[in-house]
Parts: C-alpha cells; structure tokens; sequence
C-alpha cells in the first residue's frame, strides 16, 4: 500500500484511512447516541459504552498515521486551482478536524481515569491515568459533549465542501481521495 500522496491523488493508505475514520466516526457516534435504548446497567448499554471507548481510542491512534501519509509527498493539486480564501479555510478545517480528532479521545480517556474505570482495547486493559476525582470527570464530560457537538459541525461542513467542489464547483477536490476504480 503506497503511503506516499502524488500531484493527482492521495496515497492508498490516506485514502484508505480516511475512508476508514468516516466508518469510525459513525460508529462511535451511533453507539453513545443508541445507548439510551437500553436500560441503564444492562449488558447492551455497557456493550454500546466500551465500543464508543474503544473505537474513540482507534481513533486517536489512527490520527497518528493519517499525520504520518500526510506528511509523506505532497497534497494533490485541486484542478481548477479554487482562490487562495477557499485554500485557507480548507487548511484550517483539516487542522481542526485533526486536532479534534487528538483531543476526543484523551478527553474520554480522562473522564474513564477520573472516574476510576478500566478502559479496554481490544482486549488490552489500559489503566486509569490519574486519580479518582469524579467532579473533575464531571467537568471533562461536559467539554467531551460540548466537543462532540461541534464534531457534527466539523465532519458535516467537510463533508458538504467535498459534495460542494464535486457537484457545484466541479473540480477534483473529491476525486483525489475516491478509491481509484
């Protein structure tokens, strides 16, 4: 799988990976948004919590090597070349999406260490970071919330500017990270 982006296209393995955080990321929203179907302490509400954990922890470890494909090579050029403001915006989104996808994760890691709760991953038990301080967990959670709502901003907006440049503008900013057919 080349890991190195050229003037056309994203590398297979940042096409790949994106690909696969889109899947992630409607996995780790569907399993905390699903949880109130099932009672709370039953064997389905815990099932939906450890797999919000842990999928939010793949994620924080796959954010690594989106970094690492992305400093590979070079970014595709978009045909037309869109105006320098648009090229500006699209850089700050890709850092804040990035960021969010850093920060999330330890949040929600956090939040587990100050409640004193185990977090598995894949059959991994990862200790708790700090001490017990449940109103400090408290406080986290809320930032975690707040945060996981300008996510849907976040991931959206990208999405709608990708749609946007494919079907209005008509250039090639969503073609460069298709799968190649």
């Amino acid at each position: 799988m080349s890991w190195k982006s050229t003037a056309d296209r994203y590398s297979r393995a940042s096409i790949a990976l994106h690909w696969l955080m889109v899947l992630l990321f409607i996995l780790i929203y569907a399993s905390i948004e699903l949880r109130g179907i099932f009672p709370k302490d039953s064997d389905g509400r815990t099932l939906m919590k450890d797999a919000h954990f842990m999928l939010g922890l793949t994620v924080f470890v796959l954010v690594w090597l989106r970094l690492l494909a992305r400093t590979l090579g070079v970014a595709p050029d978009i045909v037309p070349a869109p105006p320098a403001w648009q090229t500006a915006l699209a850089t700050v989104m890709h850092w804040a999406l990035y960021l969010f996808m850093i920060t999330m994760p330890v949040l929600g890691y956090l939040i587990l260490s100050h409640n004193d709760k185990p977090v598995f991953f894949y059959g991994i038990d990862i200790p708790p970071l700090t001490a017990k301080n449940v109103d400090l967990a408290r406080q986290i959670k809320g930032w975690h919330e707040l945060l996981a709502t300008l996510g849907y901003w976040l991931i959206g907006l990208h999405a709608l500017a990708g749609l946007g440049h494919h079907y209005l503008i008509r250039d090639n900013t969503l073609l460069r990270m298709l799968p190649k057919r």
